[in-house]
């Protein structure tokens, strides 16, 4: 995946997007979204792939210099706690606010407090949106057990740094699975 923005020391914007446009008519490249494209591959079962969207929020994220973090259903769904797959997905970031459309399905980068966003570990940083998204007093035996035990392979240290950022209900189910570590 590249951005326009890569070409910049080489041409002029212009230059660059007319390029691109006729790379893309000569599908040498494929516009995933305005002002995101990538070299297209073929499987031979499935034809054209492009990127998954996790993949283009990442990069969009890397090219803004921005932190991301996944919410709601996509936290739940990528924790296994949900078979759900959103269409829209929301990522909280210090970046800028944005909505990217990328053929059915969109990425919507939501702007969030540092707060939010300073979570050391990525299993505790899921598992605090999946609970806020799930609410207080709503997650069910089933959910809990899973949540413990992916909470179990989360590094010590990344646990008692997060539970400081996390809402009090949630803070003590991360001391609760700290504490249940072997």
């Amino acid at each position: 995946m590249f951005f326009p923005e890569k070409f910049s020391g080489i041409a002029s914007a212009a230059a660059v997007r007319k390029a691109l446009q006729r790379l893309t008519e000569y599908n040498a490249v494929v516009r995933i979204a305005q002002g995101i494209y990538t070299i297209p591959e073929t499987d031979t079962l499935i034809g054209q792939v492009t990127p998954g969207i996790e993949a283009i929020a990442m990069a969009i994220a890397k090219r803004d210099k921005a932190t991301i973090v996944p919410t709601g259903v996509y936290a739940l769904n990528k924790l296994g706690l949900s078979t759900q797959v959103p269409l829209n997905i929301v990522y909280l970031t210090d970046g800028a606010a944005r909505k990217v459309i990328i053929g059915k399905q969109s990425i919507k980068f939501k702007k969030a407090t540092p707060k939010n966003l300073l979570a050391k570990g990525h299993i505790s940083s899921l598992v605090i949106q999946a609970l806020r998204a799930i609410g207080k007093d709503n997650a069910t035996k089933q959910d809990m057990d899973k949540i413990y035990a992916l909470l179990k392979k989360e590094k010590q240290q990344h646990l008692q740094h997060d539970m400081k950022l996390a809402p009090v209900w949630i803070a003590d189910i991360l001391k609760k699975a700290l504490n249940t570590e072997p």
